[in-house]
């Protein structure tokens, strides 16, 4: 613990007279000279300004979720600032995931809708011609099909997966190393990653089955047949999230809810360890060595990076979980996920599985930004307050 030693007498040796007034021109301060109080990190105690430098830093800054110890094995990651180094569960991860995770639906929907047409939708060609029809069909509305539900599920969602992501490095850091505030090894990073994705899949599996079927029910349709789903193409089957899902669970039970979870626990599963893995690193990097806090435009720059690179290798996957999760619109035409990716490659070739990587690449970037940013910022805010109430 830092603390302020002070002077130890030899024995037999008389202690100095203290002296009732201060010297009119003090000196310059000693080695352990308290300095003034401040607040922040060391409100309500005096902080030593001591003439060596102490191996030990806080157990964690306030307003960041970016920490450093003084030898880190790895650039510091996202979430791990408690201010407690218990290991104890904090909620204030999971509050600014929900931010984080609406700020990401409002700017990213527009190109989730083509990438979903694309990928499971027929007639559309490439990404230029699709962004055409859906507008000459159906208007700017068209781009924000199916919104409502993502908007409010989706912050949900988010808030799990850096909740959970977050408290799991820190229970790793305390098991390995006694202290939930030292800095996550790369293991412990893709670790907490994989246990996100996995417990992710249960909220994020009916989320995304009611906004896929929400945004393919009036997608181009050919090859129905009528006598088994009478329902006319070009027509709406659902009148929104709440009957679409009501709806799916009547026809097709739990098994219906979640159809595709076998596609979405292999797309996100490694898709978090390639999400939160380049965003440390790269944080880590543009952020100045003794930077404590990432600057917005740091923060930016890394969310956007590690959504590109996350949701681009995640693409064939994903191309498998959007077509299994949208089968059921008009007809079934996949039995899992091994015949949806023989059917595919049957019918369309390799290159089935990389269609709507451009979107993916180019929505990652915008939507990871806003998320990471809604998340650093909010749980910033969040720990000033705490800091200010709590001195």
């Amino acid at each position: 613990m830092l603390g302020v030693p002070g002077d130890i007498s030899s024995p037999g040796t008389p202690l100095p007279s203290p002296s009732p007034l201060p010297s009119p021109n003090p000196g310059p301060p000693g080695p352990c000279a308290a300095a003034p109080r401040r607040a922040g990190l060391w409100a309500g105690r005096a902080r030593p300004r001591c003439a060596f430098k102490p191996r030990l830093l806080p157990a964690a800054p306030p307003g960041s979720a970016l920490r450093r110890s003084a030898t880190p094995p790895l650039p510091p990651g996202m979430g791990t600032g408690t201010g407690t180094g218990r290991g104890s569960i904090q909620l204030q991860d999971f509050a600014a995931g929900w931010v984080g995770g609406a700020a990401s639906v409002v700017v990213g929907h527009p190109l989730d809708t083509i990438k979903t047409r694309l990928q499971a939708g027929q007639g559309y060609g490439n990404t230029l011609n699709c962004v055409l029809t859906v507008y000459r069909n159906e208007s700017v509305a068209g781009f924000f099909k199916g919104m409502s539900f993502p908007l409010a599920s989706i912050a949900v969602y988010s808030s799990v997966v850096f909740g959970v992501f977050s408290n799991t490095q820190r229970l790793l850091s305390q098991l390995r190393h006694g202290d939930a505030s030292h800095a996550p090894v790369l293991a412990d990073v893709a670790l907490a990653s994989m246990v996100a994705g996995f417990v992710s899949v249960g909220i994020g599996t009916p989320v995304d089955l009611v906004k896929i079927r929400l945004q393919m029910q009036t997608q181009p349709y050919i090859t129905a047949n009528n006598k088994l789903k009478p329902t006319v193409p070009g027509f709406p089957m659902y009148r929104g999230p709440i009957h679409c899902f009501r709806t799916v669970l009547q026809k097709e039970g739990i098994a219906g809810i979640y159809r595709g979870v076998g596609a979405m626990l292999l797309r996100d599963v490694p898709g978090y360890c390639l999400y939160f893995i380049p965003y440390t690193f790269v944080c880590g990097w543009i952020n100045p060595d003794g930077c404590i806090s990432p600057n917005p435009s740091s923060v930016w720059l890394a969310g956007g990076i590690a959504g590109v690179i996350s949701w681009g290798t995640a693409t064939p996957m994903d191309v498998v979980k959007s077509r299994l999760q949208a089968d059921g619109v008009y007809l079934n035409k996949y039995k899992g996920i091994l015949d949806c990716i023989l059917q595919s490659y049957q019918n369309e070739g390799l290159k089935v599985f990389f269609r709507g990587i451009t979107v993916n690449a180019v929505r990652g970037f915008p939507m990871s930004s806003a998320m990471f940013l809604g998340y650093e910022l909010s749980l910033k805010a969040m720990k000033r307050d705490q800091t200010e109430t709590n001195p």
